[in-house]
């Protein structure tokens, strides 16, 4: 492909790459570049990728390429630039979220790949089952309160979310969304973007969202004091809001909106649960095999699986199964990285009485997770370590996903 593309027309050559991309199952291209050459890196499965070298001298002629193509001035090099590029590949119809920086010496470019004629992904396509899959739909069901989920960039927080505004799109409500950027298009819901650069923010969009007579809210994310108060006041005054936040886990989303200066007693009033996941590479399904737990990981893997509940562990696994673990040798199917596609591992914090009692009080929140565990629940390293057992992704995927 390599001796293709560069023999190709400019136009020609970014096609191929984006085409490429896609057919790689890409989440994200970049174009950037280095010392004598321009770097062509995709992100699979969450890792970067370099895909192909391109020679130095065509590097402007892409990034203007990919300006054109996105409705971006071709003549600005000074400042970032943001886009959107709509292409039909292979009879699909894929967005590339185009975004440009300026290095030290040209522009670099990163494209996010967002494949619209997928549709939304469901809970259960993620990963989500049993316990946690029954808490979600029991609280995605109340007519008001906070619907919270927390985890680092690329941990699944927006398909997470679209899933949920997915099974509440019905023509009887108004759904209303703020998000940096608008994702995937949904039917039905009002959805708006952030500009932050009019002063249009998730904060004042909020206050203008609450004049437009909304049911349901969702805003992308609560990344200040003023945005967390107005979110929690629209969940007090009868609104279903949901929303994210960056923690490590779930029950580090009470200490952090307590630190945005929201009162303890206006969170028990209207948190409903906390969501908290990671996704992990999923071993691939026609080269995975079994061999013994390595000695390295054994006690590892023992103190997890002995702090799970019993009440929460699937019938099919019990300590018999730590002997053995599962990984992919590498074969064609999965380039020879042993994996192809992603799953979610979650922790799912349903804010019963007990939890709302603690949170009014505003002291014990460590008590918190006890409860959580005593409830039979599972944290993430927990749902985790059963998803390896089980053979669905690897032991490493989810020591380095859990990793503090």
């Amino acid at each position: 492909m390599e001796k293709i593309i560069k023999a190709a027309p400019i136009s020609k050559m970014v096609s191929v790459i984006l085409k490429h991309a896609v057919e790689s199952r890409a989440s994200d291209v970049h174009i950037e570049p280095t010392t004598g050459e321009t770097r062509v890196r995709y992100r699979v499965d969450g890792l970067l990728q370099t895909s192909l070298s391109l020679p130095k001298y065509v590097h402007p002629a892409i990034i203007s390429r990919i300006k054109v193509m996105a409705n971006l001035k071709i003549d600005e090099t000074r400042v970032p630039q943001d886009g959107r590029i709509r292409l039909n590949i292979n009879n699909k119809d894929i967005d590339f979220r185009v975004s440009t920086l300026p290095l030290y010496s040209q522009e670099k470019v990163v494209m996010r790949i967002l494949d619209t004629s997928k549709g939304v992904s469901t809970w259960e396509d993620l990963g989500y089952e049993g316990k946690n899959l029954e808490l979600m739909y029991e609280n995605i069901l109340k007519p008001h309160g906070m619907f919270l989920v927390t985890g680092p960039t690329g941990s699944g927080k927006s398909t997470t979310l679209y899933a949920a505004l997915n099974l509440l799109n019905k023509e009887e409500v108004n759904i209303i969304t703020l998000e940096d950027p608008v994702e995937y298009y949904l039917t039905g819901v009002n959805q708006s973007q952030v500009r932050p650069e009019v002063k249009f923010t998730f904060a004042s969009g909020l206050r203008s969202i609450l004049r437009q007579d909304p049911d349901i809210i969702m805003v992308g994310e609560i990344r200040d004091a003023e945005t967390a108060e107005l979110a929690i006041h629209a969940s007090l005054t009868g609104h279903f809001v949901l929303s994210t936040l960056h923690t490590n886990d779930a029950f580090g989303a009470i200490p952090r909106l307590i630190d945005m200066k929201i009162e303890p007693f206006l969170l028990a009033s209207t948190l409903n649960v906390i969501i908290a996941q990671r996704l992990v590479r999923t071993i691939c399904s026609e080269c995975k095999e079994s061999m013994p737990m390595p000695k390295t990981l054994i006690a590892q893997v023992k103190e997890i699986f002995d702090s799970i509940p019993k009440i929460s562990l699937p019938k099919d696994i019990s300590e018999e199964n730590l002997a053995t673990i599962y990984h992919g040798k590498g074969c064609a199917h999965c380039d020879n990285t042993g994996y192809k596609g992603r799953t979610a591992i979650e922790e799912v914090l349903s804010i019963n009485e007990e939890i709302k009692n603690i949170i009014y009080s505003g002291s014990g929140l460590g008590k918190v997770k006890e409860i959580f565990i005593k409830q039979g629940m599972l944290t993430l390293k927990q749902d985790g370590i059963i998803k390896a057992l089980e053979g669905r992704t690897t032991v490493e995927e989810i020591l380095t996903a859990t990793k503090e």
